[in-house]
């Protein structure tokens, strides 16, 4: 006896199908419509996270770019090509309250250091954005030979220097005067405190993490230098000898050997 053979689904009539897509197509038309219609344009604008002396003009660049958009069509590009010509503004995030609401926070690079070129004292972020009209007072020296040109740093060693300074643990960063290239690579002089040779600016955070074990060693009291270019065998040392106050001139004088205090991270 044979099989039945299984009924196909029937095909839904052309005229349906044809039904379906205009209703489709209404509703994304209308939808494009309510997008950038004026029943949810952006009629106030919050701008949060602005600090540095530049605030009035960012402020003022946002709302601007931000009254010509709906809450329901935010373009974040347009409101960042509004704060390119600010380089102490490293991201903007917008948020809508429907109907007309859209808040802006605005993220802006940290200072981490000053370059000084002669005269020029100039802060800079830790991505090497240079920072021209924030404060420099308390923040610890790069030295340059001439001063940088445009909005970020070009020269390899202060690009170094300024990654340094960011990954410092906040108690130590504190205490840092100013970071140069010397002997031993990546230096810093601890204000009251040795000077720490770090070697490249590989592995930042382990050496930072060797120093740190390293001085609250009390083995390492009155040492006046911390070696943590090998950041499983650091080394505090110079305890009887002044050459290492001699390096932190910068001018390349060698530092005493070390001593037997070590610790290990």
């Amino acid at each position: 006896m044979p099989l039945p053979r299984p009924s196909l689904p029937r095909r839904p009539p052309a005229r349906t199908v044809a039904g379906c897509a205009a209703v489709l197509a209404l509703l994304a038309g209308g939808w494009l419509w309510l997008r950038d219609s004026s029943l949810v344009a952006v009629r106030q604008v919050s701008v949060s996270g602005l600090t540095g002396p530049d605030a009035p003009r960012v402020r003022a660049a946002l709302q601007d770019a931000a009254l010509d958009m709906t809450t329901l069509h935010v373009r974040a590009s347009q409101l960042n090509t509004a704060v390119e010509p600010f380089p102490a503004v490293q991201a903007v995030e917008a948020h809508a309250d429907f109907p007309h609401r859209l808040r802006i926070v605005v993220r802006e690079h940290a200072a981490v250091g000053a370059i000084v070129a002669g005269s020029q004292r100039l802060a800079v972020a830790a991505d090497g954005t240079l920072l021209r009209d924030t404060p420099t007072r308390g923040l610890p020296v790069i030295a340059m030979p001439v001063s940088p040109g445009g909005d970020r740093l070009g020269d390899r060693g202060a690009l170094r220097a300024a990654a340094l300074l960011a990954t410092a643990p906040s108690p130590l960063r504190a205490k840092i005067r100013r970071v140069y290239v010397g002997p031993r690579g990546l230096t810093v002089p601890l204000q009251n405190g040795p000077v720490l040779y770090f070697g490249g600016a590989d592995r930042l955070l382990a050496k930072w993490t060797a120093a740190t074990v390293v001085l609250g060693d009390r083995s390492s009291a009155g040492a006046t230098y911390v070696d943590v270019r090998l950041p499983e065998r650091p080394a505090a040392g110079g305890l009887e000898s002044t050459a290492p106050a001699a390096a932190d001139t910068g001018t390349g004088s060698q530092a005493a050997q070390p001593t037997n205090a070590t610790a290990q991270p």
